[in-house]
């Protein structure tokens, strides 16, 4: 992992970056790690940027591209990212456009004179419309300065599959050769961020890679069973706080979405099978109310700016260490404690590795996934810190976080040799083609119809587990799975095979060791039914500050956080500034800002 030299730019750029910081965005210092990256590109040298989410990404190049002058490339993977990010350029008083097909003809053309008469001096694209013959001649006659890759590990994660542009995007570097690039995002381990050096830079670019940790996060995994009542005891236990919970598919996030409002949750719905309009209604209502709790897939969340999510609960477990990473880092952004707890089963593992099989990618590709199955499988079957694990997966090494479930409560290890024996016995026994269910039935000694049906009950070894719960004897077959004793097949009914590493435990070469089960009991920890209030804020303030920009975004059809952001709120309410000098202090209120919004906020904190 390498981290960027502190190369300095000329003093005339050092002085300007500065005056842009505070004139346009309203603050007087960097967040960490911001300013060596904006140094490094304003020193001309190209970087790759990998940044915790919360800390500030979108600065790291709209700062350079207001000091450098010309024009600055975005490129965004989502249209509703792109409308974002312009509506709070514009409200920061930096000119912006964006070009996408959810404008019309003439708004598009409109803001493409814009761009060439040099009155915009950002432009938002998608990879698809970049790399295009046309706009890549267009833009070659412009004065480009910068090229910006947002969510940059789309570029890895999508590109090999099914947004083929994203891997193309390195020829746009050669198109422009005058401009700068950056690469940026949250969610990289070593194996993407060499898959991005290598597509965008071939390899010749700076690298900086700051902390992965979220020490304010707590983090738990649970075994995975009436996930539907979990979670809505899960969320039910919370009133008040707003929270993500994540579904695998559109059906279980409707399902999901209708228990916890029959509950009294003001929970709402969103996935790609929705309308457009509602899809929007909805993240509106997530960013700009409190308490709303959000059932969706992973296509909510990226590029979502709130503050005081207090919680992301999976209810299905994610694809990858990657992805489970990102979507839990939109929790606590405001620093103040929050949860990630993931509900997690053998059927997620058959589902995922079906999702890969059934991939239209390249067999290399789908190997790296296969094994980044493997990783977020030991995550969640590890018996030392979740947080380590987590951490050493992206290559940053921390001792025992004291912060989740296995710190909190520390499994104790045991040998499960014998216990492993029986159940590989079974799985050979019975032709390595049945799932977890029917072995465990087998353990316990269960008489299903299936097993009178095979004759399986005459098996050596039936009913030889009945001692355990078949909820413990699931959960050693997870761990057999995680010590690669055994594979679960991608077919419908998940098969468990015997690997060679089962093979030898079976003979009798390796022991295995396994947590030791608990008994079942209740949460030992719960948050405050209410979100922590940071210290020396008027909560009562707030809330009208905030029900103020809610009106303001409303009559400007822009989301709440464009106006101001929860962090410059919680200043205010905190400072009550009583006049526009002091207001103007505030970190987040730029000249632009202020003179937009002065007079209306500064009612508000003078009335109280």
């Amino acid at each position: 992992m390498t981290a960027l030299a502190r190369t300095l730019p000329s003093p005339g750029l050092e002085a300007e970056k500065y005056r842009v910081l505070k004139e346009a965005f309203g603050f007087e210092a960097f967040r960490p790690g911001q300013e060596r990256v904006i140094d490094a590109l304003l020193a001309g040298r190209d970087v790759l940027a990998v940044m915790p989410t919360g800390a500030g990404k979108s600065l790291c190049y709209q700062v350079p591209a207001l000091v450098m002058g010309g024009l600055a490339i975005v490129i965004s993977p989502l249209i509703a990212l792109m409308q974002d990010q312009v509506a709070g350029l514009l409200l920061d008083g930096v000119q912006a456009e964006a070009i996408h097909s959810a404008k019309t003809r003439e708004e598009n053309v409109a803001s493409w004179r814009r761009v060439a008469s040099g009155e915009a001096k950002l432009l938002y694209l998608a990879p698809e419309r970049l790399m295009t013959g046309r706009m890549l001649s267009a833009l070659s006659r412009l004065p480009v300065s910068l090229i910006a890759i947002d969510e940059a590990h789309c570029i890895s994660q999508w590109g090999h599959s099914f947004r083929a542009e994203y891997l193309a995007l390195g020829n746009a570097h050669e198109a422009l050769p005058r401009a700068r690039l950056v690469a940026l995002t949250a969610t990289a381990d070593e194996t993407t961020q060499a898959d991005i050096l290598q597509k965008l830079f071939s390899g010749r670019a700076e690298k900086f890679v700051a902390g992965f940790d979220r020490p304010n996060i707590s983090i738990a995994v649970q075994d995975k069973r009436d996930v539907g009542q979990a979670i809505e005891s899960y969320v039910k236990a919370r009133p008040g706080m707003s929270g993500v919970v994540y579904r695998l598919s559109r059906k279980k996030v409707d399902e999901t979405t209708a228990r916890l409002q029959a509950a009294g949750v003001k929970a709402l719905a969103y996935h790609a099978g929705m309308d457009a309009g509602d899809r929007a209604t909805a993240q509106e209502a997530f960013l700009a109310e409190p308490g709303v709790v959000m059932v969706a897939t992973v296509a909510f969340g990226m590029g979502i700016d709130k503050s005081d999510v207090r919680f992301v609960l999976h209810g299905d477990a994610p694809g990858s260490l990657e992805a489970y990473y990102q979507e839990i880092g939109r929790a606590g952004r405001d620093g103040e404690p929050a949860e990630a707890l993931m509900f997690y089963g053998l059927e997620d593992i058959r589902t995922r590795r079906r999702f890969i099989d059934e991939e239209d990618s390249a067999p290399e590709r789908k190997r790296m996934e296969a094994q980044r199955l493997d990783a977020l499988v030991g995550f969640c079957e590890t018996t030392a810190c979740r947080r380590q694990t987590l951490l050493s997966y992206f290559g940053e090494t921390s001792g025992p976080c004291g912060n989740c479930d296995t710190c909190l409560d520390p499994p104790e290890v045991i040998d499960g040799t014998e216990e492993a024996r029986l159940l590989l016995q079974l799985i050979a026994a019975t032709g390595e083609r049945f799932g977890a269910a029917h072995i465990v039935a087998l353990a316990v000694g269960h008489l299903s119809e299936t097993v009178e049906a095979r004759g399986h009950s005459s098996l050596p070894g039936f009913g030889n587990g009945a001692d355990r719960p078949a909820a413990e004897w699931r959960a050693i077959i997870r761990q057999l799975v995680s010590a690669g004793a055994v594979a679960v097949e991608a077919g419908a009914y998940g098969g468990l095979t015997i690997t060679s590493r089962g093979a030898r435990v079976l003979e009798g070469v390796d022991r295995i060791t396994i947590a030791k089960p608990k008994p079942k009991s209740r949460e030992r920890r719960r948050m405050a039914a209410e979100a922590i209030a940071p210290v020396g804020v008027d909560m009562a303030l707030l809330a009208k500050l905030k029900t103020l920009r809610r009106e303001l975004a409303i009559a400007r059809a822009v989301p709440a956080y464009v106006i101001f952001s929860d962090r410059t709120l919680m200043e205010m309410a905190a400072a009550r500034p009583q006049n526009e000098d002091a207001l103007a202090r505030v970190k987040g209120v730029g000249a632009a800002k202020l003179e937009a919004f002065g007079d209306v906020f500064l009612k508000v904190l003078r009335d109280g």
